[in-house]
């Protein structure tokens, strides 16, 4: 077990910002032991069953949830923008997002948490000092940070100081990413992971292409490198489980055929469907197109894994409630 180190503050590069969405501390599901997760801002990819639609926009943005409005207009007020206004013929505010300035006053002072912030700027140095509250954690459970998103890895150069930094503190990291980055983008962090967690969401190509916006070939090709590359990282690749949609036997049996090829993997991990997001897009006035898919059980993902485990014993293949 490595001792916690906390550093001087001249040790980070102060200059280097990123967009951050939010910290969630004492996570188990997102790597080794008790985990800080770090997700960021803007995402590449349009997964029709995207959990965090909120992360996808690379710019911070404000969320309206109308049936929490009170209608009592404080927000109006302090809009230093005049951003907000009252709907004449329906309940609630509009919002003109190119008028706003994202300074998030109206968050702030909305008594009936009707408004949300999604995202904000921050340093190197400040993410740091979040990730040393945690240091007990860690130190205790063999825990560390993880960075997720979004696409975390779109923010290379922020990414790669960040985990660095905790590298240096003796701190545990990983990132969880969708691998749809330039392989510099890759080179920025490999030195200072300790674990890459990445998603194959569907095997072929064009129905890849259906479901994100965009082909696998280069995650294919980021993931092989990342196999064949010098850096000691664990690998571990995840298929978020969506019924009738890519849980197809084939789909399954290629993605196991494809993981068995690989050298580094650690394990294989299931993460079943769930509908937790879905309040996020009508917040942010975006129609979530799966809406008739019902949360998939536990139970369910386990008899998936098990068809993959009586084709693969030398492969540890897991389910996980993390998605």
């Amino acid at each position: 077990m490595v001792a916690f180190l906390k550093l001087s503050e001249s040790d980070v590069d102060k200059k280097i910002k990123g967009i951050v969405l939010r910290f969630e501390r004492t996570s188990i599901h997102d790597g080794e032991g008790l985990r800080t997760v770090i997700f960021l801002k803007g995402c590449p990819l349009r997964c029709l069953w995207c959990s965090t639609p909120e992360s996808i926009n690379p710019s911070p943005e404000i969320g309206y949830d109308v049936e929490a409005c009170a209608e009592c207009y404080s927000c109006v007020a302090v809009c230093p923008t005049k951003a907000i206004g009252p709907l004449v013929q329906e309940k609630g505010i509009f919002i003109r997002k190119n008028v706003c300035n994202f300074c998030f006053s109206c968050v702030v002072n909305c008594p009936h948490n009707a408004l949300k912030a999604y995202g904000c700027e921050m340093n190197v140095e400040s993410v740091l000092k979040e990730v040393e509250k945690d240091g007990v954690f860690f130190y205790h459970s063999n825990g560390g940070v993880t960075l997720s998103g979004g696409e975390p890895l779109l923010q290379a150069e922020f990414c790669g100081e960040i985990l660095k930094g905790c590298q240096t503190r003796g701190i545990n990291t990983a990132v969880e990413t969708s691998s749809f980055v330039p392989w510099d983008n890759y080179q920025k962090v490999l030195p200072y992971l300790d674990a890459v967690y990445t998603d194959i969401k569907c095997l072929d190509p064009n129905t890849h292409r259906k479901l994100t916006s965009q082909s696998n070939d280069l995650i294919l090709s980021n993931i092989r490198r990342i196999d064949r590359s010098e850096y000691n990282v664990e690998l571990v690749i995840r298929i978020p489980l969506i019924p009738g949609i890519n849980d197809s036997a084939d789909n399954l049996m290629d993605t196991l055929e494809f993981c068995r090829s690989l050298k580094k993997i650690s394990k294989l991990e299931l993460l079943p469907y769930h509908r937790l997001g879905v309040k996020t897009y009508k917040f942010l006035g975006i129609p979530y197109v799966l809406g008739d898919v019902e949360s998939a059980s536990i139970e369910w993902a386990e008899e998936k894994a098990n068809l993959l485990r009586e084709e693969s014993v030398d492969l540890d293949i897991v389910v996980s409630g993390n998605y």
